[in-house]
């Protein structure tokens, strides 16, 4: 099963958010709170926290920065 185009921006906005939230909150609970026993359960905290201000910004700012990145190139 294929997602219908038209859906494509909210498609990337849903992964992109959640794959830099991914990585963002592993990277800040691996320097702020260690590699321990206990670091998944960290980082899924941090994930949960993260997410769902990552998605709307992702939302919000891709549009932008497509403009500003037409702007600086040919």
């Amino acid at each position: 099963m294929r997602i219908q185009k038209k859906y494509s921006a909210l498609l990337f906005a849903f992964l992109m958010s959640l794959l830099m939230a991914l990585i963002m909150s592993a990277m800040l609970t691996a320097v702020f709170a260690d590699i321990s026993h206990d670091f998944f359960t960290h980082w899924r905290n941090g994930f949960i926290h993260a997410w769902p201000i990552a998605f709307p910004a992702v939302l919000i700012i891709a549009p932008l920065v497509r403009k500003m990145v037409a702007a600086l190139t040919q």
